[in-house]
């Protein structure tokens, strides 16, 4: 019906009057009519397809191609992505525990040593006052004491080895200087050639032999450090250990006699039962490190007697040799000992080589 009107439409003559102006037609009523009804069903047909048309949440994907069996169509309403909010969640949630348990485990450790350091300096108050008691090892504590004063005399003996090695360097560079000097006078002065000759030979043979007791003395001073700065410093450090955890010992010790004096209800018997096992960590702490400072005290006696004994036999061979002007003994003094001189500026000859 569409097709006949405007068919009709198409093939219509309009006529022109003598002005050139369309005249009016009884045909422009239907062909108006024509147009209004064309296009109110090309407007219904619009709206029934955007009501009847796909959804776009269950638009098909055809894996045939066009003109293909519904057997090759997969809904799109099946195809979903991960649930990006659940995963989120869960590495949150994972995080957040993960977070809570390190805080947890640090106020933990941080209550922990607020109750240990309370308790370590109540008793030290105590014990400062006379009202507290202590546990003491009365032959242990009298080795220890000792050690500290053979190490404040042994620190005394390094200091004025030090001094006198400095000492002596200077003297030695002085008879360097003076031994040049007096070989260059010996040059210039013929009058006096034979006395500053032998002058600058003697305080030539003297700096050499005084290098030599440097050589020795230095040996000395590098054992005695190594023997006061390392060995006991190392058992000094153990001993301080021991203390520490006597201190602790003790402290826990008067917690738990405290507690076992006071009433015996529920409350009260976890505490103690708990307060017996800390008691217990800290007495076997408290015997290993005893344990250990006696061993190390022994053990340092032993290495104390052999190191020093050789060490002043070093020293007094040396410095004998030296001032009795034996020179041959001197050097046999270092070989004895597997000393090597090293003199300042080893890496070039030294000025007793180049004469």
């Amino acid at each position: 019906m569409t097709d006949s009107i405007m068919s009709k439409a198409a093939t219509m003559e309009i006529p022109i009057n003598s002005n050139g102006d369309t005249g009016t037609l009884a045909e422009d009523d239907s062909l108006e009519q024509a147009a209004k009804l064309q296009w109110s069903l090309d407007e219904k047909d619009l709206q029934q397809v955007m009501v009847s048309g796909p959804n776009l949440n269950e638009t098909s994907i055809v894996s045939g191609g066009y003109g293909g069996t519904a057997e090759g169509i997969i809904s799109t309403a099946t195809i979903k992505g991960p649930n990006m909010h659940h995963s989120s969640s869960s590495s949150s949630m994972a995080a957040e525990q993960t977070t809570r348990g390190v805080a947890v485990e640090k106020i933990e450790t941080v209550k922990k040593w607020g109750l240990n350091t309370y308790k370590c300096t109540k008793q030290m108050i105590s014990e400062r006052f006379g009202r507290g008691s202590r546990t003491v090892d009365l032959e242990l504590e009298a080795q220890i004491e000792v050690l500290r004063d053979t190490k404040r005399k042994y620190e005394t003996v390094l200091r004025l080895a030090r001094a006198l090695t400095n000492h002596f360097y200077n003297m030695v560079q002085t008879q360097h200087s003076l031994g040049d000097t007096f070989a260059e006078l010996s040059q210039k002065s013929p009058e006096l050639r034979d006395e500053f000759g032998y002058n600058a030979e003697t305080q030539k043979l003297l700096c050499k032999n005084g290098e030599t007791l440097l050589g020795a003395i230095n040996f000395f001073v590098s054992s005695i450090n190594t023997l006061v700065n390392k060995t006991m410093e190392d058992t000094l450090m153990t001993i301080k250990m021991y203390e520490n955890a006597r201190l602790e010992f003790d402290a826990y010790r008067s917690d738990l006699e405290e507690l076992s004096m006071g009433p015996r209800d529920a409350v009260a018997m976890a505490r103690i039962d708990a307060a017996q096992q800390q008691y217990q960590v800290h007495k076997e702490k408290y015997e290993r490190l005893r344990s250990d400072v006696i061993i190390k005290l022994k053990f340092l006696e032993e290495n104390k007697v052999k190191v020093m004994h050789k060490q002043l036999l070093l020293f007094h061979n040396a410095i004998s040799a030296y001032f009795a002007g034996n020179q041959q003994q001197l050097e046999q003094t270092l070989k004895q000992f597997n000393i090597k001189l090293k003199p300042p500026g080893a890496d070039k000859p030294s000025w007793l080589e180049d004469q």
